[in-house]
């Protein structure tokens, strides 16, 4: 008798249990979504690959826009904020590429943002106080900064080759951008520039390839992007 009613209890508990476990009201009116950590690589992939589209559009001086103050919110809270949030959620998940690559393409973004702000002073230090014309030497801090890039850049091209093609593509377009940008300001050369900014928009379209696919896969909508999954590739 006390078997039985042991049983009972049991069955009763573990009915307590799974419904614990799979009955989720704290939304109510939205679906339900079993507490875990969402996917950050989109929302990562998509702030980069709009910053990256940004700058290359006054780059080229799209619609007679050169200056590039009208992109630093977008620059910061963005392409900044939001791709750091991504990298620390990326930290959670276990991916060391993401979580490397996202918060420091976040910092960069940042950084880039600062330098337009006349408060940080960054301009005002290679400025003729004379003329209020930028001093030659201002190109060449550029290209130190954007050298140094180029070498983070190719450090994560390798790394993100057991990734995917889409990411691969996006890391070395990114690659080149930097490399004819920092070519560009240490010569002076307009036209090397002007093409740096072509590269960008390949760069924003392989970064938006990933980030939707992302996005859109995974049984979200009907639409699922190939990537060129490389994770295969990797020895057993």
């Amino acid at each position: 008798m006390s078997s039985s009613s042991s049983e009972k209890n049991d069955i009763r508990s573990s009915a307590r249990l799974e419904a614990q476990c799979t009955i989720d009201s704290s939304q109510p009116g939205m679906p339900v979504y079993h507490r875990r950590l969402a996917n950050p690589a989109p929302l990562g992939l998509l702030s980069f690959a709009t910053s990256v589209f940004l700058v290359s559009l006054t780059g080229m001086g799209t619609r007679g826009v050169e200056a590039p103050n009208i992109i630093i919110t977008t620059m910061i809270f963005f392409g900044g904020i939001c791709q750091y949030i991504a990298g620390i959620m990326e930290f959670f998940t276990g991916n060391t590429l993401g979580a490397t690559v996202f918060s420091a393409y976040a910092g960069f973004n940042v950084a880039y943002a600062l330098i337009f702000i006349p408060g940080t002073g960054v301009l005002a230090a290679y400025t003729d106080t004379t003329t209020g014309k930028p001093l030659p030497e201002l190109n060449q801090a550029l290209a130190l900064l954007l050298w140094a890039w180029f070498v983070l850049s190719v450090i994560f091209t390798v790394a993100a080759t057991r990734a995917s093609w889409s990411l691969v593509l996006t890391l070395v377009f990114f690659d080149l951008e930097s490399m004819l940008l920092a070519v560009g300001y240490t010569v002076g050369n307009d036209q090397i520039l002007l093409a740096s900014r072509g590269v960008g928009f390949v760069v924003a379209f392989f970064a938006y390839w990933s980030g939707t696919a992302g996005l859109w896969g995974g049984g979200s909508t009907m639409i699922n992007l190939p990537t060129g999954d490389l994770s295969h590739k990797r020895p057993a």
